[in-house]
């Protein structure tokens, strides 16, 4: 029996992640929720009551028209749940709401390499699977600002492991919030294909996606 319908849109005006594909493989291999993978704007234009929630997956640049964002906030603030992974941080930039659902906005990233990821919150769905300390390969993504003012962080980068991080000691990389009556769940990780065969970063991904999908 299939479960909740998530509309997973990877649309991208902006750069497009190779690792596209293998996210959405890996959303459909997890089981328990029935993917519907979209890329053209009319997906956010259409009614989105009968999805769980909307999950925007490396998306980038401007990827809504106006009557999608107004669907998109409508759904939102209804109680929908929305997840972004990795690069919908670099996504309607000139969109304020989408700046205030997220809470964070891309400012940029050292190479890909390896280093490590806190554990804040041991209790999340998105998290309690984790080792208190991650070590994992990603592209360490920086923000504008942190989102800890407007969000519960799970999960934060040590600096120290790795080259190239611009936050200092406040950088979260994964965190969730409310927006309305609906739930928002952001994790920065997600770039490398490598990722999506990754059982823990799996485990964090089906959490934080189901965390969010329950508020409908």
């Amino acid at each position: 029996m299939a479960g909740p319908a998530l509309l997973v849109y990877t649309r991208t005006t902006g750069y497009r992640h190779d690792s596209i594909p293998a996210g959405i493989a890996a959303l459909r291999a997890l089981g328990g929720f029935e993917i519907h993978a979209r890329e053209d704007p009319a997906a956010i234009e259409e009614p989105l009551d009968r999805y769980a929630a909307v999950v925007f997956l490396s998306t980038s640049g401007e990827v809504l028209t106006p009557a999608g964002r107004e669907r998109l906030t409508a759904y939102v603030e209804g109680g929908g749940g929305f997840a972004g992974v990795h690069a919908a941080t670099c996504t309607e930039e000139d969109w304020p709401y989408y700046g205030e659902l997220l809470a964070a906005r891309f400012a940029g990233h050292p190479p890909v390499q390896p280093g490590r990821a806190l554990v804040e919150d041991r209790d999340h769905p998105a998290t309690r699977h984790l080792p208190p300390v991650w070590e994992t390969t990603d592209e360490w993504y920086d923000f504008s600002a942190s989102p800890r003012p407007n969000a519960h962080v799970l999960l934060s980068a040590d600096e120290s492991s790795y080259a190239g991080g611009t936050m200092g000691d406040d950088h979260p990389l994964a965190w969730c919030r409310t927006q309305g009556a609906g739930r928002v769940f952001y994790t920065a990780l997600g770039h490398p294909a490598e990722a999506y065969a990754d059982p823990l970063f799996l485990d964090h991904l089906r959490g934080g996606i189901t965390w969010a999908a329950a508020a409908r």
